[in-house]
């Protein structure tokens, strides 16, 4: 079993502005690969894709390192400024298993930032360096993520979160017709992650996730769907284990294989890991 998006920090080090205010608290600690190691043995993942928390250069070469001597730590998805000139150069030095990028979308006000032109030849930049793009949405950036994804077919992006749906109100649009109109494009993939934090944090059910979860299995297929436990944010409403509890039981109605797929080989060939969950150089 592969879990493809997990965060590690500590506010000691750093500034996290999205931990800011007191419904953040219980989770407002440092969580180390210590912890990581625990609550993935508990749960039996043998691999794990670490993703960026800032935009930080600085924290993708500790994640780096950290990954380098870590061994349940398959790869990394990093942070650079996907604006600078020689991002190609900023990449190329990076060292360790680095397997994506990814920026904060989400926060930024223009909803087509990700179609700026200097965003559109770091995205390209990317994708020659062979390394994957996630995508960090919200459902009115959709479109915008989706023309991406049509410009850039050489471009591997992976979908955070389902891009966030409104779980909690029980809203269906504009993220259904968003979702269905990115799994359009054959170089998208979407992670099963971050549902339970869209959800009421407490008082959510694995039925309250359902409709949801069944969607993005009908637009993008057990093919090019992959598990993430989003821990520790998810700790917010609900363990490791509870997370991983309700993927299992959301996609209860798959093949053996399809779960296969959807739990470890997809994220494989997503992050371009090797049969053993390693991640091979990049050329």
């Amino acid at each position: 079993m592969i879990d493809a998006h997990h965060h590690l920090w500590d506010p000691a080090r750093r500034e996290y502005p999205w931990l800011a205010g007191t419904a953040l608290d219980p989770i407002r600690r440092p969580y180390t690969a210590d912890d990581l190691r625990a609550v993935t043995k508990a749960a039996g993942v043998h691999a794990t894709i670490l993703v960026q928390t800032v935009p930080s250069a600085e924290e993708t070469g500790e994640f780096l390192a950290t990954a380098a001597v870590e061994p349940v730590i398959a790869g990394v998805v990093g942070w650079v400024d996907l604006t600078a000139p020689d991002l190609a150069d900023r990449l190329a030095a990076l060292d360790g298993p680095l397997v994506g990028i990814r920026h904060q979308v989400e926060t930024e006000p223009d909803d087509d930032w990700l179609l700026r032109p200097e965003v559109i030849a770091g995205l390209s930049t990317v994708a020659a360096a062979g390394l994957a793009f996630d995508l960090l949405v919200r459902p009115a950036q959709l479109p915008a993520a989706t023309e991406v994804a049509l410009r850039l077919p050489e471009l591997r992006l992976v979908l955070d979160h389902a891009a966030k749906p409104p779980i909690a109100t029980g809203e269906w649009e504009p993220w259904a017709s968003g979702v269905a109109a990115l799994a359009g494009r054959e170089n998208v993939v979407c992670k099963l992650s971050g549902l339970v934090t869209e959800a009421d944090w407490s008082g959510w059910e694995v039925g309250h996730l359902r409709r949801y979860v069944d969607h993005v299995l009908d637009v993008f297929g057990p093919g090019r769907l992959l598990f993430g436990s989003d821990w520790p944010v998810c700790e917010l409403a609900a363990s490791y284990e509870v997370v991983l509890d309700a993927a299992i039981a959301l996609t209860g109605s798959l093949s053996d294989a399809e779960r296969l797929a959807v739990f470890e080989h997809n994220a494989r060939a997503a992050y371009g890991l090797d049969a053993s969950g390693d991640t091979p150089s990049r050329g």
